[in-house]
């Protein structure tokens, strides 16, 4: 009897069984680990909304965003600029509610430094809890803003970074983007004598990254006409049309101009006029 024999084969035997589970084990890993959405790599960041209508005078509030999953990150730091002649910053008292939910939620422990300046805010916010960070999306800063009674478009904007670091490490990249404040520039006027009458302009998406669709729905008979304006008053784009009794239509446009340009990201004037009626949209584009 090979008592010798049969205790090597069992432990070849025994050796193989474990290498191939092994390797069984590896793969049920790997396939979990794709099976997972991976998170964006980097920081894509916003000033929200981007795109604002306000009254002359309103008192309101713009966010600091990180608007999708992506690297974790433990601290950041900003410059904010604006117009001091269209906007004046109202700190928060105290100073730590201008601190986002975002990072109060993760640690109650923050190094936060706020430096308020004539035209620009200087922001450091960092946790200070061991082994805490965040990934996103979500509002990590508030501030608060008064418009002038001036009706213009203004914007606020990342003067300087945003950077996001995590344990110390700076994080690459970060996309940034800035808000477009209307201040009393998208007025709804109506003729005191016209008859009554619906009429309605839609214009989705916005923001959008370029095309944009306008949907009117009127009961007005005889002409249409939709009109792109920019800021400085320049006619973009003009589309005019016959119509007859209730109708509800789509008008495309590419986000481009007249000549076939693509028209650079900023505020634009979307208006809808017909015999007896008007009606402006703003249509933030950003690129």
């Amino acid at each position: 009897m090979n008592v010798r024999g049969e205790t090597r084969e069992t432990q070849v035997t025994s050796k193989a069984r474990l290498a191939s589970a092994a390797s069984w084990g590896a793969i049920a890993i790997a396939l979990l680990i794709a099976a997972v959405p991976a998170a964006a790599q980097g920081v894509t960041v916003a000033v929200t909304p981007t795109a604002l209508e306000v009254s002359p005078g309103a008192v309101f509030y713009l966010d600091i965003t990180v608007t999708q999953a992506g690297s974790p990150f433990n601290g950041f730091d900003a410059v904010i600029g604006y117009d001091p002649n269209a906007l004046t910053l109202i700190p928060l008292s105290p100073i730590s509610l201008q601190e986002g939910s975002l990072m109060t939620s993760a640690c109650g422990n923050t190094f936060h430094i706020f430096r308020q300046g004539a035209a620009t805010d200087t922001i450091t916010d960092v946790l200070l809890c061991a082994g805490v960070s965040l990934t996103g999306p979500g509002q990590i800063y508030r501030l608060k803003f008064q418009a002038s009674m001036a009706p213009q478009v203004t914007a606020v904007r990342f003067l300087s970074g945003p950077n996001f670091f995590n344990g110390g490490f700076r994080i690459t990249p970060v996309q940034a983007t800035d808000a477009s404040i209307g201040i009393g520039t998208s007025p709804v006027a109506v003729e005191p004598d016209a008859p009554p009458g619906r009429i309605e302009l839609r214009v989705a998406p916005n923001p959008s990254r370029g095309s944009a669709t306008f949907t009117i729905e009127s009961d007005a008979d005889g002409p249409e006409r939709v009109t792109v304006v920019d800021v400085a008053g320049r006619i973009v784009r003009r589309f005019d049309r016959s119509a007859t009794g209730a109708h509800l239509r789509e008008i495309s446009w590419d986000g481009r101009d007249a000549g076939g340009r693509a028209v650079p990201a900023g505020i634009y004037f979307v208006t809808l006029e017909t015999v007896n009626r008007k009606v402006s949209r703003t249509l933030s584009i950003v690129r």
